[in-house]
């Protein structure tokens, strides 16, 4: 490659650069209720891939920032790293409620999720649905992840709309074993820590189990001595996002 050429490439990418911080600031308002939320797009290609990244518990609020604080920049480096078109959506949930409108979340038999669709969950598939409009995103590839809180909320969300995931990555979290067979066209990577106090690594076996049996496509990594953050090790291992990228809807 000429010197010039070389030159120009590296200057355009350092350019389209994108960082949590150039990330849009919007808010979706449903009701009473207001959904605060980051995304950006990432590439100037056609049909991107999109990602739904779901926060924990500790990153609730409406300050619309402190969901960034794990994963989301070592989802976006890695997308431009690798020359990847998507779409990467952050939505911040409100204090006091929770993706998953689930009971019993850290029992060893699983959470039991409710007849209805939380209100946050509804909001973020009535966002997401818009996004993937407006830019175009390509149906057989949208993904979710979330860690924690975020785990029980993308197991929810697939239970909720098997259909419209290629791919799911619960880190740290569980759901309900019941709903398995629902989600069995969904592949799932699964992680957690074996020594995690806050979320038994129980409530993610319970659900590798439970998919396992329908005859999903699912691995559970667990990691020895490793407490309730699994996620720092999962975001910033590329084969995290090699796999999740790779998958294309059945």
């Amino acid at each position: 490659m000429p010197k010039l050429l070389s030159i120009f490439l590296t200057l355009t990418v350092f350019v389209n650069a994108q960082s949590i911080e150039d990330m849009k600031a919007e808010t979706h308002k449903k009701e009473d209720r207001s959904l605060p939320y980051r995304w950006t797009k990432i590439g100037e290609g056609q049909s991107p891939a999109m990602v739904v990244f779901l926060h924990g518990a500790g990153e609730r609020g409406s300050d619309n920032k402190a969901q960034l604080k794990h994963g989301v920049s070592d989802l976006l480096k890695w997308t431009q790293a690798h020359h990847k078109n998507a779409v990467v959506l952050v939505p911040q949930c409100n204090q006091g409620v929770w993706w998953a409108n689930a009971s019993h979340v850290r029992s060893a038999q699983g959470a039991k999720l409710a007849d209805d669709t939380s209100m946050m969950l509804t909001m973020v598939f009535e966002v997401a649905d818009r996004l993937a409009k407006e830019n175009q995103v390509d149906p057989q590839r949208i993904y979710i992840t979330g860690l924690s809180m975020g785990g029980f909320g993308t197991f929810a969300a697939v239970a909720r709309r098997p259909d419209y995931f290629a791919a799911a990555m619960p880190i740290c979290g569980g759901g309900d074993p019941s709903t398995a067979g629902q989600m069995k066209k969904v592949p799932f990577r699964v992680y957690h820590g074996d020594a995690d106090g806050v979320v038994p690594a129980s409530c993610s076996r319970v659900m590798v189990d439970a998919l396992k049996k329908v005859g999903a496509d699912v691995k559970l990594t667990e990691y020895p001595g490793v407490g309730h953050d699994s996620w720092t090790q999962t975001y910033k291992n590329d084969q995290t996002w090699e796999w999740l990228f790779s998958q294309t809807k059945k």
